[in-house]
């Protein structure tokens, strides 16, 4: 015979599952509403959200909400496990605390967040029911492939970057911090495993290795091996983030596409090629202070011989490197002085300025009031709106049509 206790117990049990269930799959059908209230929650107990932030007036979400809707219920009847995805949905007028907190300046805006982390990629796929329900299979496929013998690792492609697990067998909890980590950032390395006798000879028994392979290693002597812990998820996540995506990369033409498609403006430097004394100083003040800015923005650098069209239309040519500037895909802003990044939050205050708005608002009207007046006591003169040129990195982006973040602000 139960005691009152267990009784209670068993029913607070069965009542917290039944909110969850209700959190997580709306009695009414659709996409799960989001809000301040249930959104961290929501984001720390699936593996994959997948949302659509929208505005009641805007009629480009009219027309996506039942679509997406009726995504919603074909993805929670063919994923019905606790934790596995959601599709959700933001209502930007009523929780602009949320929209802000994703950067959304656009409706509507498609958002993956895998465990807990918002992908760079946004969705930009064809926007009907299958090709939502399409997208969703392909982010829960396993993300690690695995090998049989270890030969098969010399026929890997060796200009990708991989992280290779060697594990005794499957049923440890750190392979499942490692497909963990490896769902977070498939699209950014390859991730392979091996079990048992395929990876025997490069472990001892019952000590799982983990280690990363760059894209221009050829053999197993180039690998580093993770030393931190392996059943932490945010220290394996981390060493394998810097691995898999440096912080700051170097931009390229053939790289370029790529980099347009995750529609994260640019924070570029240019530089000499035989500049390396302003890259390491840029890549130490971005390492040092706006580490935390790396989901809202591209951190590169660039040629800038290679790229000197870029810099004509900043009004600046190869003889003023280096020089600091934003492409938000839609307008260039020139950071007024490279050594300015030496002045503590000033390189900072750059990007915050991008994200208010108020670059492109000073694009319009001029300075605010206030630095207006500061600059009239100072130099006397009157300083007029500023004119920074349209993007030149949108043009070498997949597509004319292409949706992005900033691609039509006003």
């Amino acid at each position: 015979m139960w005691a009152f206790s267990d009784i209670t117990s068993a029913t607070l049990a069965l009542f917290s599952c039944l909110m969850v269930q209700l959190l997580f799959r709306p009695v009414d059908g659709g996409a799960v509403p989001l809000t301040q209230g249930n959104i961290d929650m929501t984001l720390a107990s699936n593996e994959l959200v997948f949302i659509n932030f929208y505005a009641e007036w805007c009629r480009f979400s009219s027309m996506l909400a039942p679509i997406f809707d009726e995504a919603a219920d074909k993805v929670a009847a063919e994923f019905p496990d606790a934790g596995r995805v959601v599709m959700g949905k933001v209502d930007c007028d009523s929780e602009s605390s949320v929209a802000s907190r994703f950067h959304i300046t656009k409706y509507p805006t498609l958002k993956v967040i895998r465990n807990g982390q918002p992908t760079k990629r946004e969705y930009r796929g064809q926007r009907s029911t299958e090709a939502f329900v399409q997208f969703v299979r392909k982010q829960l496929e396993d993300p690690i492939k695995e090998f049989f013998e270890l030969k098969e690792l010399n026929e890997l492609d060796d200009k990708k970057r991989m992280i290779i697990g060697y594990f005794d067998r499957k049923d440890v909890p750190e392979y499942q911090m490692f497909r963990r980590v490896a769902t977070n950032l498939k699209d950014d390395c390859q991730f392979h495993v091996g079990f048992g006798s395929a990876s025997a000879a490069m472990h001892p028994p019952g000590q799982p290795i983990i280690v990363f392979r760059s894209d221009k290693a050829l053999s197993n002597d180039d690998d580093e091996t993770y030393k931190g812990s392996m059943t932490t998820f945010d220290e394996l996540n981390i060493w394998a983030q810097e691995k898999c995506v440096p912080l700051v990369r170097e931009i390229t033409f053939e790289n370029a596409e790529e980099l347009t498609e995750e529609g994260l403006p640019f924070l570029i430097l240019f530089h000499k090629p035989d500049d390396t004394e302003s890259v390491k100083a840029y890549k130490d003040i971005i390492s040092g202070s706006l580490i935390d800015e790396k989901q809202s923005i591209n951190f590169l650098t660039a040629d800038g011989l290679k790229f000197a069209h870029p810099l004509h239309h900043l009004g600046k040519s190869t003889s003023d490197l280096p020089l600091i500037a934003i492409d938000s895909f839609r307008h260039m802003y020139l950071f007024p002085n490279f050594q300015d990044i030496f002045q503590p939050g000033k390189l900072k205050s750059f990007l915050q300025d991008l994200y208010s708005g108020k670059l492109h608002r000073e694009f319009h009207y001029g300075p605010d009031q206030s630095e207006q007046e500061d600059t009239n006591q100072i130099s006397g003169q009157v300083k007029v709106p500023t004119t920074p040129p349209e993007s030149t990195f949108k043009k070498l982006a997949p597509s004319k049509n292409r949706y992005t973040l900033l691609r039509d602000e006003l």
